[in-house]
């Protein structure tokens, strides 16, 4: 008897401590210390949250800058199924993918002559990445800028403005978050069509 007594005791306690005062501790110091990334990194526009600077959305429009491709399902940019498309270099349906979004460009920018950066047709890793390269973003420039009816020299300046170091100074490479550039771009309020 004493045994199942220590035992429910035992439950009681450890289920106190570390399903209920741990995380709210947890939490409370998260909350403090890093409280934009314990919220989800949020993006607010107008109050209310338009995304997260940590997952990138699906653009096609050609007044906007394009993401680099999602191979998440059953949609694109979905945080619950982060995925790779795990297709080999030899695939041929990774070199139909390629074909095609190259071909997406192209139709979306005719007079562009410059080459495709990588990283605008392949998807990241998880498929989530709100990154492009500022190679990327300058490739996109002259279309955004057309179809804004703004000069390229202002969607320069944005890229620049919206463009991210390195990590620490020295991991990774600089980039552009998507979903904060385009926002800006809305911000300016002009799109010829």
């Amino acid at each position: 008897m004493a045994v199942i007594r220590t035992s429910i005791v035992s439950l009681v306690v450890f289920t106190v401590i570390l399903g209920i005062v741990y995380p709210a501790v947890m939490t409370g110091v998260c909350q403090m210390i890093f409280p934009n990334e314990a919220n989800g990194s949020l993006i607010w526009k107008n109050g209310k949250a338009a995304g997260s600077s940590l997952i990138g959305q699906p653009f096609s429009s050609p007044e906007y800058f394009w993401s680099r491709p999602s191979a998440t399902t059953p949609y694109p940019y979905n945080a619950g199924s982060s995925s790779g498309s795990n297709l080999g270099q030899n695939n041929p349906d990774l070199h139909k993918a390629l074909a095609d979004r190259i071909a997406a460009l192209k139709a979306a920018d005719p007079e562009n002559a410059k080459p495709v950066p990588m990283d605008i047709i392949t998807a990241s890793g998880s498929g989530l990445d709100p990154h492009i390269s500022p190679a990327a973003a300058l490739y996109q420039a002259s279309r955004v800028a057309k179809q804004r009816g703004i000069s390229e020299a202002e969607v320069y300046s944005l890229i620049e403005k919206y463009k991210e170091s390195r990590q620490l100074g020295i991991l990774g490479d600089p980039v552009v978050n998507v979903v904060r550039l385009n926002m800006a771009l809305d911000n300016l309020g002009v799109v010829n069509k």
